[in-house]
């Protein structure tokens, strides 16, 4: 079941764009050929390449139909391509491989890391953004909510704490075959508005996983001790906004020449 919702995700377009944005300022390359978002989601980190790089053959990688409808419908001159990144390789051996917010939903990052690295050309570049915040109130509240009623037995499966190890780890990973490393944390502290933002922003990402795997009545049942949970850890402020502090890994792995 593609459990992503382009529309909930896009309620906090802005927020989930500029790490995006970071990442792209960081790539040391000023006229890559061959292009590749992995986990493009609805195309708008793709599109950002592809004004970046106009004359580069930008494409488009992601597992969810729903999201490559989005972004096929609103870039229809960007090539799209549906597939599992954990076992994605691109014809031939390419000058970018760009991530955002994608990789963290896969296991073995000691031996994806290594495999996407060897799949860039000599000096191309492999740039990678992931969530580092499942330590924090709005994950744990997951898990919370997960063990707190009688469909925890059918979230156990789903629930998965974070793959995502810290920056000198990735280092140890990437080293023996980049020329260069940027290894970076970042922590956003979002201002979020509306009713229990937090739940709504979660509802986009880490929580649709879990609600695809319920059916009525557990779905809703599930989703409201969860919302209960996040609105007790994240109030809104006096001037109504919510703080959502947000932690964030950078890589910018450049490939040795030999």
């Amino acid at each position: 079941m593609d459990a992503w919702n382009p529309t909930q995700y896009h309620r906090f377009a802005d927020a989930r764009l500029r790490p995006a944005i970071d990442l792209l300022a960081r790539i040391p390359l000023e006229a890559p050929a061959a292009v590749f978002d992995l986990g493009c989601g609805s195309g708008r980190t793709t599109g950002l390449l592809a004004r970046r790089w106009p004359k580069a053959r930008i494409t488009g990688v992601d597992s969810s139909g729903k999201m490559l409808a989005e972004a096929r419908k609103d870039y229809p001159g960007i090539e799209f391509v549906e597939a599992d990144l954990a076992g994605w390789s691109p014809p031939a051996a390419v000058d970018l491989l760009f991530s955002n917010a994608a990789l963290h939903w896969l296991d073995g990052h000691a031996r994806l890391f290594p495999r996407l690295l060897g799949l860039v050309k000599p000096g191309g570049v492999l740039a990678v953004q992931m969530p580092q915040n499942h330590d924090q109130p709005s994950h744990r509240a997951l898990i919370a909510a997960a063990e707190a009623g009688p469909w925890a037995q059918r979230l156990r499966p789903v629930l998965r704490p974070s793959p995502v190890s810290g920056p000198a780890d990735y280092y140890a990973m990437l080293a023996p075959e980049a020329a260069q490393l940027d290894i970076w944390q970042t922590t956003y502290l979002q201002q979020l508005e509306g009713q229990n933002p937090v739940a709504e922003w979660t509802k986009g990402t880490a929580l649709s996983p879990l609600l695809a795997a319920l059916e009525e009545p557990d779905r809703t049942a599930f989703e409201n001790a969860y919302r209960a949970l996040v609105a007790k850890a994240y109030p809104p402020e006096s001037d109504g906004k919510t703080l959502f502090p947000f932690r964030r890994l950078f890589i910018v792995a450049r490939r040795s020449d030999g």
